[in-house]
């Protein structure tokens, strides 16, 4: 067995991923590394051996981990990185810290971080994949970032360093966020609290928010600048096209797409991350044979599949 740095946090042998994600499925990690703090985190990717692959992974919101696993180790960030401070306008939140928390807590200082109350994940994958919400994106907020890199080294973020864009940024495979700072416009603690109220009713009703999901699963096909700022001129909806496709409460094994929102893939019970993968995969041949758009994965898809297998869409 390869010999790794000794941290100070958990390090964990064959740590099957299944049960961090969303969605419930995927193989084991080689390890999983759960830092005690950024110096721990530090410490060990420094001393790391540089071919050992390192997945920074959150709280699995978003993910699919095929079913053979990952030849990685996976940094999972926990205690020690779920703070959330206020000063002024601006608020620091570890890269742990859930976006609603974040979100909520905003809102009781007067901050206007509400378009995150609703988005499944943590600050650190927000931040990572610009995520977005009723118009307003991570990038509209964004102030700086802490990271460590793939070498150890702690450093901070711009803006400009990222290039954010429309659910991507230039963030290297293999650094960690941390923390971010973001900052809102002032708003009134109730109207802001209303204000999310009123967002969690309509999700919970137009979304299937009691299944297993990893949310949307496909990217809008159009309609977003290269800042990601919505364009609601040209805008096309993925669930729109999916329906047109015929594919709205399409099936594969244990997965489905909703049927009360169809660009929502779900784990009926009992699926494989095959399953899932196989089904967008169908869902995506059968959006361009209709219309000829090409679908993008919403979701991150990583890993080996299961052996048998053979080879992943």
């Amino acid at each position: 067995m390869t010999q790794l740095p000794t941290p100070r946090g958990k390090l964990s042998p064959n740590r099957r991923l299944a049960d961090l994600t969303w969605l419930r499925v995927g193989g084991p990690a080689d390890w999983l590394f759960q830092p005690a703090d950024e110096d721990d985190l530090a410490a060990f990717l420094r001393d790391l051996d540089p071919a050992i692959p390192v997945f920074p992974m959150g709280v699995g919101s978003n993910l699919i981990v095929r079913d053979g696993g990952l030849r990685a180790v996976v940094i999972r960030l926990g205690r020690g990185f779920n703070g959330i401070e206020v000063a002024g306008d601006h608020v620091t939140a570890g890269a742990a810290a859930l976006d609603a928390h974040v979100a909520r807590k905003a809102a009781q200082a007067g901050i206007d971080l509400t378009f995150l109350r609703t988005i499944p994940g943590a600050i650190g994958g927000a931040v990572r994949m610009n995520a977005g919400c009723y118009g307003t994106y991570t990038a509209d907020a964004f102030v700086s970032a802490r990271a460590v890199t793939r070498a150890g080294e702690v450093v901070t973020l711009s803006a400009e360093d990222l290039n954010f864009r429309y659910r991507q940024t230039d963030l290297p495979d293999g650094w960690v966020i941390t923390h971010a700072v973001l900052r809102g416009p002032s708003g009134d603690p109730d109207a802001l609290d209303a204000r999310m109220t009123a967002q969690l009713a309509k999700r919970d009703e137009t979304q299937p928010t009691k299944d297993r999901t990893a949310g949307s699963t496909f990217r809008n096909p159009a309609g977003f600048s290269s800042t990601g700022q919505a364009d609601d001129t040209h805008e096309l909806k993925a669930w729109k096209v999916i329906d047109d496709a015929g594919m709205r409460g399409a099936r594969r094994g244990g997965a489905q797409m909703s049927e009360k929102h169809s660009n929502f893939l779900i784990n009926t019970g009992g699926a494989t991350a095959a399953d899932l993968e196989t089904l967008g995969e169908d869902v995506r041949k059968k959006v361009f044979q209709n219309s000829a758009i090409q679908l993008e994965w919403e979701i991150m898809r990583v890993g080996e599949p299961a052996p048998s297998e053979g080879k992943t869409p």
